[in-house]
This record gives C-alpha cells, sequence and structure tokens, in this order.
C-alpha cells in the first residue's frame, strides 16, 4: 500500500510519518509537492496533487496543512471543496487548529511528562515555540525522527479533545475500513 501526502512543512510530515508507522507499518510514503510553493491556486494544486500522487501508485493521499489565524473548519471546507470528484475517494484532509504544533501538544500532561516540562507550557493558543524548544528542533535540525517516535507511541486518545484531530482521526478510522494493511485503533472505545 502506498500513502500520499502534501504537507506544508517537516513537523506535519514527521507526524503523518509516525501515525503509519503506527496504523499502516506495512505501507510506504510518497511525498508529493509541497504545500503552497507552486504558486498556483488551492483548486488546482490539490488537483495537480492528487494526479502525481496517482501517478505514483497511491492509494491514499492525504493532505495536511495548518489553520494559522483562520476557522479550521473554514480552511477544511475550502480545501475539500477545491477536490474534483475524480479524486474525492482517495483524499483526506487534515487541517490543524492553527498550527501541527497544537495536536503535538493536545495532551498537554503527556508531552511534559516525557519530556520533564511545566504542562503551562503547552497550555497556551500557539504552542509552536514550546514544541519547537521541547524537541529542540533548530533551522537546520528539524528533530522529525523523534516527532515521529513520538507521535508513534502518544496516548492519541487524548488527542480527540482537540475537534480538528479528531475530525481528521474520524476520516482516517472510516477509511481504514477499506485499507486491510491499516490498523487504526479505536481511539473512541471507552473500554480499557
Amino acid at each position: 500500500m502506498t500513502i500520499g501526502f502534501s504537507v506544508e512543512g517537516s513537523t506535519d510530515e514527521a507526524l503523518l510519518t509516525g501515525l503509519q508507522r503506527r496504523w499502516c507499518p506495512a505501507a510506504t510514503l510518497v511525498k508529493g509537492k509541497v504545500r503552497g510553493t507552486s504558486g498556483i491556486s488551492s483548486r488546482r494544486e490539490i488537483r495537480k496533487v492528487c494526479i502525481e500522487l496517482r501517478t505514483k501508485n497511491a492509494d491514499l493521499v492525504v493532505f495536511l496543512r495548518d489553520a494559522n489565524l483562520e476557522s479550521w473548519r473554514t480552511v477544511l471546507k475550502e480545501d475539500e471543496a477545491h477536490c474534483d470528484g475524480a479524486h474525492r475517494h482517495f483524499a483526506i484532509f487534515g487541517v490543524c487548529d492553527r498550527n501541527v504544533e497544537c495536536w503535538l501538544a493536545a495532551d498537554p500532561d503527556y508531552i511534559a511528562n516525557r519530556f520533564h516540562r511545566d504542562r503551562r507550557d503547552f497550555l497556551v493558543s500557539n504552542p509552536k515555540r514550546a514544541v519547537e524548544s521541547t524537541f529542540g528542533i533548530t533551522r537546520h535540525d528539524k528533530k522529525e525522527e523523534q516527532i515521529a517516535s513520538f507521535v508513534k507511541e502518544a496516548p492519541l486518545k487524548n488527542w480527540l479533545n482537540s475537534p480538528s484531530f479528531e475530525d481528521f482521526y474520524g476520516k482516517l478510522w472510516n477509511l481504514s475500513k477499506r485499507l486491510p494493511l491499516c490498523k487504526i485503533e479505536n481511539l473512541r472505545d471507552t473500554h480499557p
């Protein structure tokens, strides 16, 4: 199985890598054009990425981006509207609340305990600086492997407190029923 993806940056890519290792370890990730770099409209950009990744035999294409200062739901609706019918059945869109660091800090207790930090560092509207500091991310070292490992091991059930992550997870959960190589745990299951 091949999972194509298009993201805005290395932290987004590391998050997807962690999810792939956790839920679809037999799958191969194939990177498409980075979002926002083509200089063309979103509608054409999304279409071109879908075509590019289908030619690379992607069974699924994941688009992940940040909402920045916009409503994540508005950004999501716009992106989904730009995906034409020929590609909708294999495209999944995720939009992080403000940035992907919001998802990484969605369980402030876990990230704080794991890295011996104060949980209050992560209880802010934009935890980007705290997350980058926690992982030691620099301009020249993006710490993709450490982020992917963190995501693979994190108690993602607690990330469902983030409505944008819950939406993304729900789409992946529903799709996983058609993807025999992916074993996505039921994070919504209240029984141990």
